[in-house]
């Protein structure tokens, strides 16, 4: 991770006609299969959790390339195609109301994985979290709708998730790989989508950490007392202290709503670190902003307005733009599923129109040593 490029999601109505559907289905399950034999159930996590592999994994199962549904049709066929016995890795979660029942899915899959309540909790935890973090403490103006939560007999899991903007008619894909780290401070997540925003709060860049210091201070103090510090935006006649400063910015309006009632039983648990203060019921992004600002205005301990999004798609251009060619992962890409399509039970039409697939994934300019691994 850490590459980057562009994606374009742009928002698509409608669902995968079943025709379509059952078909990534069947070759999603000789791909996993495959993938399975030659790198284990961690191996084809890393694959999956590869925000690359993902989108040329979609190309060939034969979705479009650029739409919301990469992510979500995507990841339902995966989910159908490894709800088999003995896999040992299972995908939970999905799209709308069938995310909300992610925590259920993980702890009924924990118990056919054999895994201890110890680390099903943990599990649910960070299905929670990842969730809160990419949408109270990222605060992108994109609103979660799809989540699915990959994991392994060995508790091993991943992230992916998607946010929707009916404004700009977009998504942001959201990807949570092996090498997850902390929740609230660099959690080395990759967030893909063909827009950068001015501004965008992140509270878990390194920039923001006085600021979740003061957070958590101001909430173990009288919860009165900072519902008084949170002021209602100015009226228009009045002037603003960012205009003197020259800076015409929405950083400093308040939240139109805060969980008041949350941040009186986070006074009352008295959290001793940011990431307990957010992990607590109620604690979403109005209340997140409202004490970043307060902390900002009053204190002067800023948070971070970094947009973390990372340009992303594909392998790189022919130019160097947006970044060179990665030949390394396009071989390793390609080696993975052109494997997992010529080893298949599938159709020979259907291997014909996966393999034509994934041949569109090549940029024009690769050099043609390299694209021959795709020409047969």
């Amino acid at each position: 991770m850490g590459h980057t490029g562009s994606a374009m999601l742009p928002l698509h109505g409608g669902k995968a006609p079943r025709w379509l559907f059952s078909r990534m289905v069947s070759l999603s399950e000789c791909i996993v299969d495959i993938m399975l034999d030659e790198f284990g159930p961690r191996g084809l996590l890393e694959h999956l959790s590869d925000p690359w592999f993902f989108q040329s994994l979609s190309c060939v199962l034969g979705y479009d390339w650029h739409s919301s549904g990469t992510t979500t049709v995507t990841c339902g066929a995966l989910k159908v195609a490894m709800d088999r016995p003995n896999l040992g890795v299972t995908v939970c979660g999905g799209k709308g109301r069938v995310s909300l029942r992610t925590p259920k899915e993980i702890k009924e899959m924990s118990q056919v994985f054999n895994i201890s309540d110890y680390k099903t909790e943990g599990m649910v935890y960070a299905s929670r979290m990842s969730a809160k973090t990419d949408n109270s403490l990222i605060q992108d103006s994109y609103q979660l709708y799809h989540h699915c939560f990959i994991f392994t007999e060995n508790a091993e899991w991943i992230v992916i998730q998607q946010g929707i903007n009916e404004e700009r008619a977009n998504a942001r894909r959201y990807h949570w790989g092996l090498d997850h780290r902390q929740f609230t401070r660099d959690p080395k997540q990759d967030i893909l989508c063909k827009s950068r925003l001015d501004e965008a709060l992140n509270m878990t860049h390194n920039e923001s950490v006085e600021s979740q210091k003061t957070c958590v201070d101001l909430v173990r103090d009288n919860p009165m007392k900072l519902r008084r510090q949170m002021v209602r935006q100015v009226p228009d006649n009045q002037s603003r202290m960012d205009t003197w400063s020259g800076i015409q910015s929405s950083v400093i309006e308040m939240p139109r709503s805060v969980n008041w009632d949350a941040v009186r039983a986070a006074y009352e648990f008295q959290p001793r670190t940011f990431e307990e203060l957010v992990s607590m019921r109620g604690i979403g992004p109005g209340t997140v902003r409202g004490l970043a600002l307060v902390a900002e205005l009053i204190y002067g301990n800023r948070a971070s307005w970094r947009d973390p999004v990372k340009f992303n798609f594909a392998f790189g251009g022919k130019d160097g733009v947006p970044f060179p060619v990665d030949r390394r992962s396009m071989d390793k890409a390609v080696e993975v599923l052109r494997a997992g399509i010529q080893s298949s039970s599938i159709k020979g039409s259907e291997q014909a129109r996966a393999l034509k697939n994934l041949r569109k994934c090549v940029p024009d300019a690769v050099p043609e040593k390299l694209r021959s691994v795709y020409a047969h």
